[in-house]
């Protein structure tokens, strides 16, 4: 697993990636986070300066990321990283202080009676990837940004921040599309007992803001914010709220 540290504080936050992406997705939000807290940012296997990868099931991933957790730190994911941290909050929840997840979901495909990502969508990125790598994550760039506030500006920073390192191989892609596409922990996550908050953009047009007060209802013990003007990256287009309200809820957390 390769990772980078950044700050000196004393409670520790893991921030973890979302599909296509690396952890210099992080960047933008460093200078508000390295003066107060350890900041610990992960590369998942497949992604950025991370070339190891070997096919793995979610819950295999996680176990892998246990073993780089620093004892009861903060995981916080967007995306897919979301769906990790809520995989490492349901089977490592002693050695978390707490999890966050942005713009990320438990079960990110559509049903009859779940708002999601549809399947078709899903589909057409597999086929992208298979035919123009470099297309397929422009396309899924413009999902993520669609809507928000200074939309191009966006979309410039994350094709600089995928592009200036490797772009993760056909396999890796289709392996995290595979379980976005697969995956549920609807039913798991009433057991999670840690702190957890959730944060959305109400523009998001991958994770739909309809989701918010069902899972209000699933996970009660878990609080969530939602930014009116943000879509799927609320972290950079709204860096300064999206700091105060995290740094609101790791302060009322417990770290004995």
């Amino acid at each position: 697993m390769y990772y980078k540290i950044y700050g000196k504080g004393n409670i520790n936050l893991v921030f973890l990636h979302g599909w296509a992406i690396n952890s210099e997705i992080w960047n933008f939000i460093i200078p508000f986070f390295e003066k107060e807290f350890r900041l610990y940012l992960i590369d998942l296997p497949g992604y950025g300066l991370n070339k190891v990868f070997n096919d793995v099931t979610l819950n295999e991933l996680a176990k892998q990321l246990i073993n780089f957790l620093p004892y009861k730190s903060v995981v916080i994911g967007w995306s897919l990283g979301g769906l990790i941290a809520m995989k490492l909050a349901l089977m490592e929840p002693r050695n978390l202080s707490g999890i966050i997840t942005i713009s990320s979901s438990p079960k990110f495909v559509s049903t009859e009676y779940w708002p999601g990502i549809k399947p078709k969508i899903l589909y057409n990125f597999q086929h992208y990837v298979q035919n123009n790598l470099q297309q397929a994550i422009e396309r899924f760039l413009i999902l993520q940004t669609l809507g928000a506030k200074d939309v191009n500006i966006n979309i410039t920073k994350l094709k600089k921040i995928i592009f200036s390192q490797h772009i993760p191989s056909i396999h890796v892609l289709n392996h995290g599309l595979k379980i976005l596409a697969t995956t549920d922990l609807r039913k798991e996550l009433t057991s999670i007992k840690i702190p957890f908050l959730r944060i959305y953009g109400a523009l998001d047009n991958l994770v739909p803001r309809q989701i918010i007060p069902i899972l209000d209802n699933i996970v009660p013990q878990s609080s969530s914010i939602t930014f009116d003007k943000a879509a799927h990256i609320p972290f950079i287009s709204h860096a300064d709220i999206f700091y105060k309200h995290i740094v609101n809820f790791l302060n009322k957390i417990n770290y004995q």
